[in-house]
């Protein structure tokens, strides 16, 4: 019997070689019709014998190619045409519609074995591609995904190109990027007024030589360096304002890493597949890694070439690894386009490697860390970005602004919730420059127009400003730490009640003060503050971020007063005294129940880190000096009360007599983690005894310590509770946009439900 079907497949079916592979699948089954990119997703409409079609069906849900993913496919039955063959024919667009994007995606193997094969036309060729591997994200101006609608448009494809692109056969049938050294994009070198005709060598013989290069990558510049050059290292960090922060490197290959860090199987499966994260890794102390590459750390962030313009890089060159750091001073987004980058970079390169090629959407590399059997990703960007997250319902149409401090922003659309790439510290214009430009790329590519902003209670954060400035919208504000639990829960797809343990460095809490050691019991439209760290006074605002001694101050004075100090020296005298004047008196001081501040007074009463060059240093190292196999912790006791109270004077006196007694600064810190990881659990099985829950949602950018989170997790599960983790969002503030979308979707159908019914 024949028949004639129509096919509507919704997910991420565009830039992955889904149409290839639609016409491939019906031409080997003899049906005719044609497959189109439409604004919504891939539209098919195949004519032929009853079991072909429903071999097609079958096929097109398991044989697809492995970058794209379906959400959804709707079959209706049309009469018939009579068509005789299968064609490719032009997209079609409604503006009502959205499709889902595909992120970059690595160099395959057959295009990486074709940049190497001097035979091959394409040998060498820094924008090699094809439908399995390339730029995506980062080159698209609007949707349906072709080439008119991309940065290629501006290359027309030479004849042998334009051969490839239309033949079913090939590889490259339909890649939108799809150049040769003819017709596409074309590497330059600058440097000391020199333009040499091959770049790449140039490139490599400068860093060779010990100088910095600014490359245009993928979604933007790196600035890179020889990890083993000191003085390269040292200038680089010195150029870029960068303090002790850790740098990124990127190395030649897996035997390459083995030599600088220690890999687990996970490590190597997530440093090769096609997202080629930035990954978190324990490091050999013994290896040649300059001293300045990650100061004060025991982990090393490391990845493996990424694009051709990478592989070609190390190819013969006298070095296995190098730095590489965003293109950007320090706070600043990292640069996109060459002028932009000879105006701002001049100063840190001393020379630039360049292409034709304009970046669309400014994409930074992703962060991850395999943990418990999972890779968690830490910061969400390159291969990560825009992947949608399934929400599993209906939802309005919300615009989530984020945090001040790793911010994300947030689109919900159908049942998806669409988080965009990392966008930094909304701390200057510059950054609060990019939150509008990737605000306004989304909304057009995802066709958004959300009537509910979403904003967190901090009225000092330039992404609650931005809310609060727009006119036309209802505006909902989420309390940060209950935007953190909800990341957790739908990322799982919870909707509640569960308890959540939200620990972190700042969150403005509904009583005025500085949460961040909160534990709530939460479902996606409110919560209850069950439990908190103790307060303390913290006087300097911003400054005690920055100067952990001032929290150290806070909790000597509060667990040991009148005692001596002299064991602890972190700043004159007479600056001790006007911090302890400035609190007795309430001059910019707050109140703070923080668990970032906690960690920092531990760091700093043990010696560590009494000031701090970037956000959560204090911690990192005491998190790095922790003894492995200690098992002993302090003492703490829980206040009773509504909410209870988490009291850690004990575990401060006790370091301090510790102190006192020469013990190690590995021993205290490993029993003051162990003692954080038994307050939370205490307070979990107090919970449960009086809500009667079982869950457990972990969040908060304190939950980036592995030491911490692997004993938590482990005691938990112990104890009979359900736990569960972040994974393929950030449990910093970078998944807090998730969170404010989700809770803000929630109240609004709420009210609208309540309206009804009035």
């Amino acid at each position: 019997m024949i028949a004639r079907r129509h096919l509507h497949v919704a997910g991420i079916v565009q830039g992955v070689g889904f149409r290839p592979f639609v016409y491939r699948l019906a031409s080997r089954l003899r049906l005719a019709g044609w497959v189109l990119n439409a604004t919504a997703g891939v539209e098919i409409e195949v004519e032929g014998r009853t079991e072909d079609l429903d071999q097609f069906v079958q096929l097109l849900a398991t044989g697809h190619p492995p970058f794209a993913h379906i959400e959804e496919t709707v079959v209706t039955a049309l009469a018939l045409v009579g068509e005789t063959s299968f064609q490719i024919r032009e997209s079609s667009e409604q503006k009502t519609h959205f499709v889902l994007v595909s992120p970059d995606l690595a160099t395959c193997d057959d295009c990486l074995r074709e940049l190497n094969d001097p035979a091959n036309r394409r040998f060498g060729y820094p924008f090699i591609n094809c439908t399995n591997c390339g730029p995506r994200y980062t080159i698209l101006r609007d949707i349906p995904y072709d080439r008119p609608q991309t940065s290629m448009s501006v290359f027309p494809m030479c004849p042998a190109c334009q051969v490839e692109y239309d033949n079913p056969a090939d590889r490259r049938f339909h890649a939108q990027p799809n150049a040769c050294p003819d017709c596409g994009p074309a590497l330059t070198f600058a440097g000391d007024a020199t333009q040499p005709e091959d770049a790449i060598a140039a490139a490599q013989a400068l860093l060779a030589a010990g100088g910095v290069l600014a490359l245009k990558a993928l979604g933007g510049f790196q600035l890179a360096c020889d990890a083993e050059n000191e003085g390269a290292v040292r200038q680089l960090r010195n150029a870029k304002h960068r303090g002790d922060k850790p740098f990124a490197v990127m190395a030649r290959d897996l035997a390459a890493v083995e030599q600088y860090g220690v890999l687990t199987g996970a490590d190597r499966a997530t440093l090769t597949n096609v997202r080629r994260p930035i990954v978190l890794i324990p490091r050999r102390p013994e290896s040649t890694l300059a001293p300045s590459v990650a100061p004060g750390t025991a982990t090393l962030g490391v990845m493996l070439p990424c694009t051709p313009l990478h592989h070609l890089l190390f190819r013969d060159a006298p070095f296995r690894l190098l730095v590489m750091s965003s293109g950007n001073i320090s706070e600043e987004p990292i640069v996109t386009n060459n002028e932009e980058a000879r105006r701002h970079l001049s100063g840190v390169a001393t020379g630039f490697l360049l292409h034709n090629r304009e970046i669309e959407m400014r994409v930074d590399d992703s962060v991850v860390r395999n943990v418990a059997g999972h890779t968690r990703v830490l910061r969400r960007a390159r291969g990560y970005a825009p992947l949608p997250i399934d929400l599993g319902a209906e939802c309005e149409e919300v615009l989530a602004c984020g945090a001040g401090q790793k911010n994300t922003l947030c689109l919900t659309k159908g049942h998806y919730a669409l988080l965009s790439q990392h966008i930094g510290d909304l701390s200057n214009c510059e950054t609060l420059e990019f939150f509008n430009e990737t605000l306004a790329r989304m909304r057009r590519l995802f066709h958004a127009d959300p009537r509910i902003v979403a904003h967190d209670l901090h009225p000092d954060y330039l992404s609650t400003r931005f809310a609060l400035s727009l006119e036309g919208v209802e505006r909902i504000g989420v309390q940060h730490h209950h935007a953190h639990i909800v990341s957790c829960m739908a990322e799982h797809r919870l909707s509640g009640p569960v308890i959540g343990v939200a620990f972190d460095g700042t969150g403005l809490g509904t009583d005025g003060h500085v949460w961040g050691g909160e534990f709530l019991v939460s479902d996606l439209t409110a919560f209850e503050r069950r439990a908190h760290l103790r307060y303390i006074p913290l006087a300097g605002g911003d400054q005690a971020i920055r100067e952990p001694w001032r929290a150290a101050l806070s909790y000597l004075d509060d667990a040991i007063p009148q005692q001596d100090l002299s064991f602890w020296n972190p700043a004159p005298q007479s600056t001790v005294a006007l911090i302890r004047t400035m609190r007795q008196r309430r001059i910019n001081t707050v109140q703070t129940s923080s668990c970032g501040r906690l960690f920092d007074a531990v760091a700093s009463i043990i010696g560590l880190r009494h000031h701090a060059s970037y956000e959560g240093q204090a911690a990192i190292e005491l998190e790095a000096a922790a003894a492995p196999d200690m098992e002993e912790r302090y003492a703490f006791t829980v206040q009773p009360g509504s909410p209870l109270q988490l009291d850690m004077r004990p575990a401060i006196a006790a370091i301090t007599a510790d102190l006192r007694r020469g013990e190690s600064t590995a021993n205290i810190s490993a029993r003051f983690h162990n003692t954080v990881a038994a307050a939370i659990v205490d307070i979990c099985v107090r919970i449960r005894a009086d809500a009667g829950l079982n869950r457990v949602c972990l969040s908060g950018g304190t939950f980036q310590n592995v030491y911490l989170l692997s004993r938590v997790d482990a005691a938990l599960r112990r104890s009979g509770f359900a736990v569960f983790l972040h994974a393929r969002i950030p449990p910093n503030d970078g998944g807090i946009a998730l969170g404010q979308a989700v809770i803000a979707n929630r109240i609004w159908q709420t009210r609208q439900r309540n309206e009804r019914y009035l």
